[in-house]
């Protein structure tokens, strides 16, 4: 009997230790897997990425945080110019299951914890909003969003036509700039959804976004819009707005001469209340959700700090 029970215990001791070596070995060939694909797509050029096959989220299960960002940030570069409908597809092709893998990441879901976080300058890497794009000559690395501490920020861009032409690069530097400003406040909003509000949730806790102003200005001659330049603007239409939020602009179309079309997408981007959400935020990386309208396809946007 001592004999079968000292057996019994010795085969269970041996069964735990293979299946905790075949988990091992999976853990590994998964981390290797990993590496071989990562290594492949930092090899390869912009267009070739299109080309690989679809991840899924079971692949990413065992990378490092630090690895799904930097490969996130590889498989986006480069690829804001693309049009909306192709970053549609490449993003339901490639990016979602690295979105739920970071989103699991999340080091800060509370949306109150993320208020301090959000702050400062962000630059937008890789963006699926349609509305950054209504405008032609959107210049790629010039797109800001900056968050004060008083509860506004702003969603800013500078527009150059030409400037993507080697032949007309120079020339166009020389010409017309023109900088669009959606000033905004925002606010944590502890009662969930309001009576009434297009997105109703169960969380009680979500940002609580007002659009209050659209600025505009022409410049001339190579004037730079580095973020410094940008928060400069910033911190002018903020002081403006708060000693007098009344007497701001109305929410209305960019005078300098728009079409028809154009002008009624302004009057839709002025009268909406976004949703935001922030699937990850860490000091320096943040991965947003955001609706515009109740039955509009969410929008995602790929944003790094800049500067300390």
């Amino acid at each position: 009997m001592n004999n079968f029970l000292f057996l019994l215990g010795l085969s269970t001791l041996i069964a735990h230790e293979l299946a905790a070596q075949h988990c091992r070995w999976v853990r590994i060939r998964k981390i290797s897997l990993f590496k071989a694909m990562a290594d492949r797509v930092f090899s390869l050029g912009s267009e070739a990425l299109e080309e690989l096959p679809a991840m899924s989220y079971e692949d990413l299960i065992d990378a490092s945080t630090d690895q799904l960002k930097a490969l996130l940030l590889k498989l986006v570069a480069h690829r804001d110019e693309d049009p909306i409908g192709k970053k549609v597809k490449f993003l339901n092709e490639h990016l979602l299951p690295l979105f739920q893998a970071l989103e699991r990441r999340n080091p800060t879901p509370n949306i109150v914890q993320q208020v301090p976080l959000v702050q400062g300058i962000w630059r937008s890497v890789w963006s699926t909003i349609p509305f950054q794009d209504i405008l032609p000559g959107r210049v790629r690395d010039q797109s800001y969003q900056i968050f004060a501490s008083n509860g506004l920020y702003a969603n800013m861009a500078r527009y150059r036509l030409g400037h993507r032409q080697p032949l007309f690069n120079w020339v166009s530097r020389w010409l017309l700039s023109y900088d669009l400003m959606i000033l905004q406040t925002y606010a944590v909003s502890e009662e969930g959804a309001a009576e009434g509000d297009s997105y109703p949730s169960l969380d009680p806790q979500q940002w609580n976004i007002q659009n209050v102003g659209i600025r505009q200005v022409l410049r001339f001659g190579p004037a730079p819009f580095d973020d410094q330049a940008a928060n400069a603007w910033f911190q002018k239409a903020v002081e403006n707005y708060q000693q007098s939020p009344s007497a701001q602009p109305a929410l209305t179309t960019p005078s300098q001469g728009v079409s028809r079309a154009i002008a009624k997408k302004y009057e839709k981007v002025s009268q909406a209340q976004p949703m935001l959400e922030h699937l990850y935020i860490d000091n320096d990386f943040r991965l947003v959700k955001t609706l515009r309208e109740k039955n509009q396809r969410p929008s995602y946007t790929v944003a790094v700090r800049v500067g300390g």
